[in-house]
Protein backbone atom coordinates (compact mmCIF):
# COMPACT_ATOMS: atom_id res chain seq x y z
CA UNK A 1 0.00 0.00 0.00
CA UNK A 2 2.83 2.43 1.01
CA UNK A 3 4.62 2.12 -2.25
CA UNK A 4 1.40 2.45 -4.31
CA UNK A 5 -1.12 4.70 -2.84
CA UNK A 6 -1.31 6.18 -6.18
CA UNK A 7 -2.78 2.67 -8.38
CA UNK A 8 -6.11 1.13 -8.40
CA UNK A 9 -5.56 -1.68 -5.56
CA UNK A 10 -7.99 -4.00 -5.01
CA UNK A 11 -8.09 -6.70 -1.92
CA UNK A 12 -7.34 -9.56 -4.72
CA UNK A 13 -4.09 -7.48 -5.41
CA UNK A 14 -3.11 -7.09 -1.88
CA UNK A 15 -4.04 -11.22 -0.72
CA UNK A 16 -2.53 -12.09 -3.91
CA UNK A 17 1.04 -9.90 -2.90
CA UNK A 18 0.56 -11.80 0.64
CA UNK A 19 -0.02 -15.24 -0.77
CA UNK A 20 -2.92 -15.40 0.91
CA UNK A 21 -6.85 -16.14 -0.49
CA UNK A 22 -8.89 -13.05 -0.25
CA UNK A 23 -10.66 -14.11 2.44
CA UNK A 24 -8.32 -15.62 4.64
CA UNK A 25 -5.96 -12.39 3.66
CA UNK A 26 -8.96 -10.11 5.09
CA UNK A 27 -9.54 -11.62 8.31
CA UNK A 28 -5.70 -11.72 8.86
CA UNK A 29 -5.56 -8.29 8.00
CA UNK A 30 -8.56 -6.77 10.36
CA UNK A 31 -7.21 -9.00 13.10
CA UNK A 32 -4.08 -7.36 12.81
CA UNK A 33 -5.08 -3.49 12.50
CA UNK A 34 -8.99 -3.41 13.57
CA UNK A 35 -10.29 -2.15 9.81
CA UNK A 36 -10.49 -3.77 6.53
CA UNK A 37 -7.69 -3.68 4.26
CA UNK A 38 -9.70 -1.09 2.11
CA UNK A 39 -10.28 1.55 4.96
CA UNK A 40 -7.23 0.74 5.80
CA UNK A 41 -5.82 1.79 2.48
CA UNK A 42 -8.13 5.11 2.37
CA UNK A 43 -6.80 6.00 5.80
CA UNK A 44 -3.50 6.12 4.19
CA UNK A 45 -4.54 8.15 1.00
CA UNK A 46 -5.86 10.70 3.22
CA UNK A 47 -2.49 10.26 5.47
CA UNK A 48 -0.33 10.86 2.28
CA UNK A 49 -2.57 13.78 1.21
CA UNK A 50 -2.24 16.15 4.80
CA UNK A 51 1.45 15.56 3.95
CA UNK A 52 1.98 16.67 0.39
CA UNK A 53 -0.69 19.63 1.25
CA UNK A 54 1.86 21.12 3.67
CA UNK A 55 5.25 20.08 2.54
CA UNK A 56 4.48 21.13 -1.45
CA UNK A 57 3.44 23.43 -3.63
CA UNK A 58 1.04 20.64 -5.91
CA UNK A 59 -2.25 21.72 -6.90
CA UNK A 60 -5.08 19.76 -4.56
CA UNK A 61 -5.95 18.30 -7.87
CA UNK A 62 -2.56 17.28 -8.53
CA UNK A 63 -3.01 15.86 -4.96
CA UNK A 64 -5.76 14.11 -5.67
CA UNK A 65 -4.48 12.24 -8.38
CA UNK A 66 -1.19 11.05 -6.88
CA UNK A 67 -2.71 9.41 -3.76
CA UNK A 68 -5.48 7.47 -6.04
CA UNK A 69 -8.63 9.59 -6.67
CA UNK A 70 -9.87 9.68 -9.91
CA UNK A 71 -12.06 12.63 -9.39
CA UNK A 72 -10.52 15.63 -7.46
CA UNK A 73 -14.44 16.80 -5.60
CA UNK A 74 -14.56 12.84 -4.14
CA UNK A 75 -11.20 13.29 -2.98
CA UNK A 76 -12.11 16.71 -1.35
CA UNK A 77 -15.53 15.16 0.07
CA UNK A 78 -13.76 12.53 1.77
CA UNK A 79 -10.75 14.91 2.60
CA UNK A 80 -12.92 16.90 4.54
CA UNK A 81 -15.21 14.06 6.31
CA UNK A 82 -12.23 12.59 7.11
CA UNK A 83 -10.20 15.77 8.41
CA UNK A 84 -12.78 17.88 9.76
CA UNK A 85 -11.95 20.67 7.00
CA UNK A 86 -11.56 21.05 2.89
CA UNK A 87 -7.91 20.13 1.61
CA UNK A 88 -7.75 24.09 0.82
CA UNK A 89 -8.49 25.30 4.13
CA UNK A 90 -6.11 22.14 5.78
CA UNK A 91 -3.28 23.67 3.34
CA UNK A 92 -3.95 27.12 4.56
CA UNK A 93 -3.82 26.22 8.56
CA UNK A 94 -0.43 24.53 7.77
CA UNK A 95 -1.74 21.28 9.02
CA UNK A 96 -3.35 22.98 12.68
CA UNK A 97 -7.49 22.16 12.00
CA UNK A 98 -9.10 22.08 14.41
CA UNK A 99 -11.14 18.81 16.07
CA UNK A 100 -15.07 19.51 15.06
CA UNK A 101 -16.89 20.30 17.93
CA UNK A 102 -18.85 17.74 20.06
CA UNK A 103 -22.78 17.38 19.67
CA UNK A 104 -24.87 19.48 22.09
CA UNK A 105 -28.11 19.44 23.36
CA UNK A 106 -30.45 18.58 25.67
CA UNK A 107 -31.32 15.44 23.97
CA UNK A 108 -27.72 13.66 24.48
CA UNK A 109 -27.06 15.65 27.67
CA UNK A 110 -30.40 13.73 29.44
CA UNK A 111 -29.42 10.26 28.11
CA UNK A 112 -25.80 10.10 28.31
CA UNK A 113 -23.28 8.30 29.96
CA UNK A 114 -19.53 9.09 31.45
CA UNK A 115 -16.58 7.55 30.77
CA UNK A 116 -13.57 7.21 32.78
CA UNK A 117 -10.16 5.64 33.21
CA UNK A 118 -6.69 6.19 33.71
CA UNK A 119 -3.79 6.17 30.88
CA UNK A 120 -0.93 3.95 31.59
CA UNK A 121 2.71 4.56 29.25
CA UNK A 122 4.43 1.65 27.79
CA UNK A 123 7.49 2.11 26.91
CA UNK A 124 10.38 4.52 27.17
CA UNK A 125 10.51 8.12 27.31
CA UNK A 126 8.18 11.50 28.60
CA UNK A 127 4.53 12.08 27.21
CA UNK A 128 3.16 15.38 26.65
CA UNK A 129 0.58 16.31 25.73
CA UNK A 130 -2.47 13.53 24.82
CA UNK A 131 -5.98 13.55 23.27
CA UNK A 132 -8.11 11.23 23.89
CA UNK A 133 -11.50 10.59 22.34
CA UNK A 134 -14.67 8.11 21.37
CA UNK A 135 -14.91 7.48 17.85
CA UNK A 136 -17.37 5.64 15.72
CA UNK A 137 -14.85 3.67 13.87
CA UNK A 138 -10.86 2.26 14.88
CA UNK A 139 -9.64 4.69 13.13
CA UNK A 140 -9.59 8.53 14.34
CA UNK A 141 -11.71 10.67 11.97
CA UNK A 142 -14.53 12.20 11.59
CA UNK A 143 -16.48 13.80 14.63
CA UNK A 144 -15.37 12.66 17.92
CA UNK A 145 -18.42 11.91 20.36
CA UNK A 146 -16.67 12.84 23.00
CA UNK A 147 -12.84 14.24 23.78
CA UNK A 148 -10.66 15.83 26.39
CA UNK A 149 -6.92 17.34 25.92
CA UNK A 150 -4.82 16.49 29.24
CA UNK A 151 -1.31 18.19 29.62
CA UNK A 152 0.38 14.21 29.89
CA UNK A 153 -1.35 10.85 30.09
CA UNK A 154 -2.71 9.64 33.28
CA UNK A 155 -6.78 10.22 34.59
CA UNK A 156 -9.29 11.51 32.22
CA UNK A 157 -13.18 11.89 32.04
CA UNK A 158 -15.27 11.58 28.46
CA UNK A 159 -18.51 13.23 29.35
CA UNK A 160 -22.14 13.61 27.06
CA UNK A 161 -21.52 9.85 25.82
CA UNK A 162 -24.41 8.85 24.03
CA UNK A 163 -25.75 5.26 23.86
CA UNK A 164 -24.21 3.24 20.74
CA UNK A 165 -20.72 1.49 20.30
CA UNK A 166 -17.80 3.44 20.08
CA UNK A 167 -14.03 3.24 20.00
CA UNK A 168 -11.84 4.48 22.39
CA UNK A 169 -8.50 5.69 20.82
CA UNK A 170 -5.63 8.43 22.54
CA UNK A 171 -2.41 9.98 20.85
CA UNK A 172 0.26 11.61 22.95
CA UNK A 173 3.52 13.35 21.72
CA UNK A 174 6.99 13.93 23.50
CA UNK A 175 7.37 17.22 25.15
CA UNK A 176 8.55 20.05 22.42
CA UNK A 177 6.64 18.20 19.55
CA UNK A 178 3.34 19.38 19.64
CA UNK A 179 4.59 21.49 16.59
CA UNK A 180 5.16 18.36 14.72
CA UNK A 181 2.27 17.42 11.63
CA UNK A 182 0.78 14.36 12.65
CA UNK A 183 1.53 11.26 10.80
CA UNK A 184 5.42 10.54 11.23
CA UNK A 185 6.17 7.35 12.58
CA UNK A 186 10.15 7.93 12.66
CA UNK A 187 12.08 6.81 15.51
CA UNK A 188 12.79 10.14 16.80
CA UNK A 189 9.27 11.78 18.85
CA UNK A 190 6.96 9.41 17.26
CA UNK A 191 3.44 9.78 18.70
CA UNK A 192 2.16 6.74 21.37
CA UNK A 193 -1.21 5.81 20.34
CA UNK A 194 -3.72 3.63 22.13
CA UNK A 195 -7.15 2.21 22.01
CA UNK A 196 -9.85 0.11 23.34
CA UNK A 197 -13.18 -0.71 21.32
CA UNK A 198 -15.93 -1.75 20.69
CA UNK A 199 -17.52 -0.23 23.58
CA UNK A 200 -21.10 -0.63 24.23
CA UNK A 201 -22.73 2.55 26.26
CA UNK A 202 -26.16 1.87 27.34
CA UNK A 203 -28.01 4.76 29.01
CA UNK A 204 -28.55 2.93 32.50
CA UNK A 205 -25.02 2.59 33.09
CA UNK A 206 -24.24 6.29 34.01
CA UNK A 207 -20.32 5.64 34.53
CA UNK A 208 -17.92 3.19 32.67
CA UNK A 209 -14.52 2.74 33.84
CA UNK A 210 -12.17 1.85 30.86
CA UNK A 211 -7.98 2.18 31.11
CA UNK A 212 -5.88 2.30 28.48
CA UNK A 213 -2.14 1.86 27.34
CA UNK A 214 -0.45 3.91 25.12
CA UNK A 215 2.55 2.72 23.26
CA UNK A 216 4.63 3.75 20.22
CA UNK A 217 3.16 3.55 16.89
CA UNK A 218 3.72 1.28 14.32
CA UNK A 219 3.18 0.91 10.78
CA UNK A 220 0.08 -1.35 10.93
CA UNK A 221 -1.73 0.78 13.01
CA UNK A 222 -4.44 2.98 11.56
CA UNK A 223 -3.42 6.54 10.56
CA UNK A 224 -4.44 9.04 12.68
CA UNK A 225 -6.62 11.38 10.24
CA UNK A 226 -7.58 14.00 12.21
CA UNK A 227 -5.12 17.32 12.74
CA UNK A 228 -4.80 16.61 16.91
CA UNK A 229 -2.03 18.66 17.63
CA UNK A 230 -3.12 22.17 17.06
CA UNK A 231 -5.80 21.54 19.48
CA UNK A 232 -4.36 20.39 22.58
CA UNK A 233 -2.29 23.72 22.31
CA UNK A 234 -5.10 25.72 21.92
CA UNK A 235 -6.69 23.98 24.51
CA UNK A 236 -3.89 24.16 27.33
CA UNK A 237 -3.49 28.12 25.89
CA UNK A 238 -7.23 28.42 26.64
CA UNK A 239 -7.02 26.61 29.92
CA UNK A 240 -4.20 28.85 31.15
CA UNK A 241 -5.62 32.09 30.50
Amino acid sequence: MQENLGERLTVDDMARSAMFSKFHFTRVFQRVTGVSPARFLSAMRIQEAKRLLVSTAFTVADISYQVGYNSPGTFSSRFKESVGVSPIAYRQLRGYAPVPAQRRGSELESRSSTLRGDMQVCGEGERGLTFVGLFRDPIPQGNPVSCSVLSEPGDFVLENVPEGTWYLLAQSVAPGAEETVTGSIGPDGAPFVGSRGPLVVHQDVPVIDVDLDLRPARAMDPPVLLALLDVRTAALQERAS
